[in-house]
């Protein structure tokens, strides 16, 4: 799937009271969900441990005043939504000063964002602005003390993060990519670097520099390193080839044994605040853990979990919290002997498909991507208050599309194959391609009663009924297909090259003249028959007689389109967040303002609900006014 770009940020400050700003014009704006996704980092308030925080790879963070129990979005840092927060550091001295790091998903550049009012504003700090800083740690020996990794080195700050500098050598051909840093816990000057290529060591605050490896692959990305708080001689460390520990400070290196090799990419190390011979390592293939200091491991969660993070309550060891891939957070209160997921309040998905049922608008379906078997399809039977997976059958596949048709089945066009509902075994089946084929990818499937379009990069097939049977569209050629849409009997269809329409449920094609673009993005066919589409050169519509409007009066560049019979206009989501309405093409209103990136969207019965890049599904109801 193309990747999504952002424009380069610039704010310096940002203010906790962002989602009511961005929504101030559709105050009923409501974040549904699904909940779960991803999770990079679990941090706890020194002073309140059960005031937790929470942050996600789109600059958004999340906070919990009750363990972990419920959610709430607290701030979203940076003007954009591409920063991944790996990295939360609260000061243990002055509680309300809290540091989070940030680095570009799509550019090599970051920021480290601090507040001193306990996250009710932050300020991107100077030293670090274009930095993409991949590790942050505090002295436990001296909070005013603070150690970044980068792309580009090591830097350290002796005031709080009011100077920085470089500590590790400019342009030095090894000490760069930092993963992973770790600080003495009582000499602030001792810091451990873990890079792409194996770790070094400064005991001089980075006046020299010496590589620590023996005992390791040669080939080891490091990704956690820590330091034994009262035995600082033992120091552990991740890498790509497994776990590493050293008992004089890094000298040797001796690997861990008892871990299965597939499930060696440890992601973290956590050390137990209340019994430092426990020691949890977050993996690819879930969470390990050791009783005696690294001799002997056992797995305690279940192996498909991929851990970013771990948290241990430093009141209670038996409470232990999880930042997962996919499946949010993972919740244990005894001592990791079970786990339970533990969302509410917490939505972090891409959603690409939102279907109102046909006849019941409380009844929601949700179509997400990047989940695996934690993703798939969604549904909530009282208007996206309440969600389950209705995913049994995908095989964890992406779910590009969803649709239904006249009888109330559904469908769901995934990045292997059509898939079709089976309401009675409650399980999905493919019925496109057939047997082991699954080379067919659906970016968008067009329904009129039991026909059914899907089109892909492989070209286009239809259905005459229901699913059962499929043919190849002779008149589409071997083209690869962006988009479908219908309205009723009224088709139409776009290659790169090429767009088409179709009067009788996709019988006939007929070749569309339209504006001179790069690409067709999106399309939608409306109630009367006329087309709209999106491109990079922006968004047109063909009126009545046939001739191409480009549209006017939009803030930015419309990315989805949907048709709203309730009230018998158009609506548009753009690149800017804003949801406009017209009747005409030409006169256009704004009616909500999402505040968040947008994929699709979905009318029934004048309620709005709309599919996000990062926070699930958002809903509104259209005003009387709008209608």
């Amino acid at each position: 799937m193309a990747a999504w770009k952002f424009v380069q940020r610039a704010a310096l400050v940002v203010v906790v009271a962002w989602l009511a700003a961005n929504v101030a014009d559709a105050a009923d704006v409501k974040t549904l969900g699904p909940n779960g996704g991803d999770v990079r980092r679990l941090a706890y308030a020194p002073d309140n441990p059960d005031r937790i925080y929470l942050g996600t790879s789109s600059g958004r963070l999340y906070v919990s005043n009750n363990g972990g129990a419920s959610w709430t979005q607290f701030a979203r840092l940076g003007s954009n939504f591409d920063y991944v927060l790996d990295n939360i550091t609260i000061d243990p001295r002055h509680p309300r000063t809290m540091y989070v790091a940030g680095w570009s998903i799509e550019r090599n550049t970051g920021e480290l964002f601090r507040s001193r009012d306990g996250g009710n504003s932050w300020t991107s700090l100077p030293g670090m602005n274009g930095k993409s800083i991949r590790s942050l740690a505090m002295a436990p020996s001296d909070s005013k003390i603070l150690v970044t990794g980068a792309l580009d080195g090591v830097f350290r700050s002796n005031d709080g993060g009011d100077s920085w500098k470089l500590i590790s050598p400019p342009n030095h051909p090894d000490i760069k990519n930092i993963q992973s840093v770790a600080i003495d816990p009582k000499d602030p000057d001792i810091v451990y670097a873990g890079t792409w290529h194996l770790a070094w060591k400064t005991a001089d605050a980075g006046q020299s520099w010496r590589q620590i490896k023996r005992g390791m692959i040669d080939d080891s990305d490091v990704f956690s390193i820590i330091v034994d708080r009262d035995r600082p001689d033992i120091v552990y460390a991740s890498a790509c080839s497994g776990i590493y520990r050293s008992q004089n400070a890094g000298e040797l290196f001796t690997k861990v044994q008892g871990i299965p090799f597939s499930a060696r990419r440890t992601r973290v190390l956590k050390q137990d605040p209340n019994h430092p011979e426990i020691v949890y390592a977050g993996t690819t293939e879930g969470l390990w853990r050791t009783n005696d200091s690294g001799v002997h491991w056992t797995r305690i969660s279940a192996p498909q979990l991929i851990i970013n993070d771990v948290m241990v309550d430093p009141r209670d060891s038996n409470h232990v919290m999880l930042a997962t891939d996919r499946s949010g957070i993972m919740r244990s209160t005894d001592n990791g002997r079970s786990f339970s997921q533990s969302n509410d309040g917490f939505t972090h998905r891409q959603v690409t498909a939102v279907l109102v049922d046909r006849t019941n608008p409380q009844v929601v379906y949700a179509g997400v991507v990047n989940d695996k078997q934690f993703g798939g399809v969604f549904v909530s039977r009282d208007s996206g208050t309440n969600w389950a997976q209705l995913s049994l059958g995908l095989g964890g596949e992406d779910v590009f599309t969803l649709g239904q048709d006249s009888k109330g089945q559904l469908y769901a066009g995934t990045n292997r194959g059509l898939f079709r509902y089976m309401t009675k075994s409650k399980m999905w089946v493919r019925i496109y391609p057939a047997g082991h084929d699954r080379s067919f990818q659906v970016n968008a499937l067009a329904i009129d009663g039991s026909n059914l379009i899907a089109v892909g990069p492989s070209g286009m097939v239809f259905s005459r009924n229901g699913g059962q049977t499929f043919a190849a569209q002779p008149q589409a050629g071997n083209q690869g297909f962006m988009a479908v849409n219908a309205n009723g009997s009224a088709m139409v269809a776009a290659t790169h090259t090429a767009m088409l329409s179709s009067t009788d449920g996709g019988r006939r094609w007929n070749s569309v003249h339209y504006p001179s673009v790069s690409y067709i993005r999106n399309m939608m066919v409306d109630h009367s028959g006329q087309i709209w589409m999106t491109s990079p050169q922006g968004a047109f519509y063909r009126d009545p007689s046939g001739n191409w409007e480009k549209v006017q009066g939009l803030s930015d560049l419309p990315v989805a389109f949907a048709f709203d019979p309730y009230g018998n206009r158009v609506l548009a989501a753009t690149t800017s967040s804003g949801i406009y309405a017209t009747q005409d093409g030409k006169h256009w209103e704004m009616v909500a303002n999402a505040g968040v990136p947008v994929r699709t969207l979905a009318v029934k019965d004048g309620q709005v609900f709309v599919g996000t890049m990062f926070d699930g599904v958002i809903s509104f109801p259209m005003s009387e006014s709008h209608r």
